[in-house]
C-alpha cells in the first residue's frame, strides 16, 4: 500500500510543479516498474489513481499522458513574468551590428576540419587562435605576449577561476565597484580572498580601465601611471580587464596598463562578447612569464571551456581582417544610436542627460519623489528595465544602455522613461 502511495505522490508533485508538462508521455508501466524497483501492479494502481484525480489520462494503445484539467486545485501555477518591452539595463547586440552570413561561413569552414574535431581542444585554447590574438593585442593595445602566455576560456569568470587557483599566496583583492563587478567579486570570494572596493593596498587590484564604473568612466593616463607605479613598489598584482577598450567612441584609446608596466605584474584580459555577439563566449587572458610557467606545470587540471569549432572559426575571422572591420562597424552604429537616444531623453522636463565617457551608457538624473519600491512598480507597469545607480533625497540616478533599442522604438522607449519620471 505504501509503495503505491509513494509512487502516486511522486508523480503528483512532479506534475503540480510543472516539471512534466501537459501532453508529455508518462513512462510505460514496465519501464516505471524498473525505474522505481516496484511491481507492475503497484505502478498500475498509482497510474489509475492519478488518472482518477485528473493528473494523467490514458490513451488507447498508446499509454498515459499528463493531463492539465481535472482536480488540480492544489496545483501552484508559476508566476507570470512581467513583460519587458524596453530593456534599457543590459547590453544586447543590435541585429544590424553583426553579419551572420560571414560568421556562418567561417563556422562551416571549421566544421569541415573533420579529423581535428575528433580530438579534444588544447588546454590553453587552439594555438592558431592564440597566435592570432598575440598579433591582435600587440597591434591594438601594445600588449606583447607570445601565444604560450595566452589562455582561452568561455568567459572572464572561467579564466578568473583558473587564475585564482594560481595565486595561492595572495590574500586580498580590490574591485572598483561591487555592483558592476559582481561576477568577478563572487569568484574571488569563492576562492577565499578578502574583497575590498577601491583599496589600493590589496594584494591584487582588479580594474577595467575602459569601464571603471557603471557610468562608463574611463581611467585617465595619469591615474594609470600612478596605479602601475604604486603596484610595482608594493609588489601587488594588477588584473586588467580591458573588455571595452575597442569601444571607446568619445575619445582616443589610452595605453593599456600592461603596456605601461611592461607586463611585469599585470594580467591582461579581454573578451569578444561585445565586439561580436554575447553568445560567442570566448575570452582570453595573458599571464606573466612566472604565472605562465606555473600554469603549464598544472594545466592538465583545467579543462578547456570554449568550443573548439568557434575557436577555429574566430582564428580565421581575425586572420582575414574581419575583426577590425567589425569594430569600425559597431563604433559607427552604437555612436549614432546612443546619441540619438540621448537626444530623445533630453526632451524630458527637468532631466539631466549625459553620454558616458566610453560612449555606451547614458547617465540620466531627475527628481523622483518616491521610494525604490514605487520605482520598481512603475517600471513593471511600463515594461521598462533600468539600472538604478542611486535614489536618495528625491533624486534618481539611472544608467541606460540603448544598444538593443531599434531606431523605430526609440521614441516609444523615451516616452516610457518620461512617463516613469512624471
Amino acid at each position: 500500500m505504501k509503495k503505491y502511495l509513494d509512487l502516486y505522490n511522486y508523480y503528483k508533485n512532479i506534475i503540480i510543479s510543472s516539471q512534466m508538462k501537459k501532453g508529455e508521455k508518462m513512462p510505460s508501466i514496465r519501464k516505471c516498474a524498473e525505474l522505481h524497483g516496484v511491481s507492475k501492479t503497484t505502478v498500475l494502481n498509482a497510474y489509475l489513481s492519478l488518472a482518477a484525480d485528473g493528473y494523467i489520462i490514458a490513451r488507447e494503445k498508446s499509454g498515459y499522458y499528463v493531463q492539465a484539467s481535472g482536480n488540480t486545485k492544489s496545483r501552484s501555477s508559476p508566476k507570470k513574468r512581467d513583460e519587458i518591452k524596453y530593456n534599457l539595463k543590459d547590453w544586447r547586440a543590435d541585429r544590424e551590428s553583426f553579419d551572420f552570413n560571414i560568421w556562418r561561413r567561417y563556422i562551416k569552414s571549421a566544421l569541415r576540419e573533420n579529423e581535428r574535431l575528433l580530438s579534444p581542444g588544447e588546454y590553453q585554447g587552439e594555438y592558431e587562435l592564440r597566435e592570432a590574438l598575440s598579433s591582435y593585442i600587440r597591434e591594438k593595445r601594445n600588449v606583447i605576449a607570445s601565444p604560450d602566455r595566452i589562455i582561452i576560456g568561455a568567459g572572464v569568470q572561467t579564466l578568473l577561476n583558473i587564475l585564482c587557483s594560481l595565486l595561492k599566496e595572495k590574500k586580498s583583492v580590490s574591485v572598483p565597484d561591487s555592483k558592476s563587478f559582481l561576477p568577478a567579486k563572487t569568484v574571488f570570494e569563492d576562492h577565499g580572498f578578502e574583497v575590498f572596493t577601491r583599496y589600493k593596498d590589496a594584494d591584487i587590484i582588479y580594474v577595467s580601465p575602459s569601464h571603471m564604473t557603471r557610468w562608463g568612466d574611463v581611467m585617465p593616463v595619469r591615474r594609470r601611471l600612478e596605479l602601475v607605479n604604486h603596484c610595482r613598489e608594493n609588489k601587488s598584482l594588477i588584473i586588467e580587464d580591458d573588455y571595452e577598450s575597442d569601444l571607446l567612441y568619445n575619445k582616443k584609446p589610452t595605453p593599456s596598463l600592461h603596456a605601461l608596466s611592461g607586463g611585469e605584474n599585470v594580467i591582461y584580459m579581454g573578451s569578444f562578447s561585445k565586439i561580436l555577439l554575447p553568445s560567442i563566449r570566448i575570452s582570453y587572458m595573458v599571464l606573466t612569464e612566472e604565472l605562465a610557467e606555473l600554469y603549464r606545470s598544472k594545466m592538465n587540471c583545467f579543462m578547456q571551456s570554449a568550443g573548439k569549432t568557434e575557436q577555429i572559426a574566430l582564428a580565421m575571422f581575425i586572420r582575414d581582417g574581419h575583426l577590425n572591420s567589425q569594430i569600425r562597424k559597431i563604433r559607427r552604429l552604437y555612436t549614432a544610436k546612443t546619441s540619438a537616444f540621448a537626444e530623445e531623453l533630453k526632451n524630458i522636463p527637468g532631466a539631466k542627460v549625459e553620454i558616458g565617457e566610453n560612449g555606451l551608457q547614458i547617465k540620466l538624473t531627475a527628481e523622483f519623489p518616491y521610494d525604490e519600491k514605487e520605482l520598481e512598480q512603475r517600471c513593471r507597469e511600463l515594461g521598462i528595465s533600468l539600472f538604478t545607480e542611486s535614489l536618495k533625497s528625491g533624486v534618481l540616478n539611472i544608467v541606460i544602455s540603448s544598444s538593443n533599442i531599434s531606431s523605430s522604438e526609440q521614441k516609444q522607449a523615451a516616452m516610457a522613461v518620461r512617463e516613469l519620471l512624471r
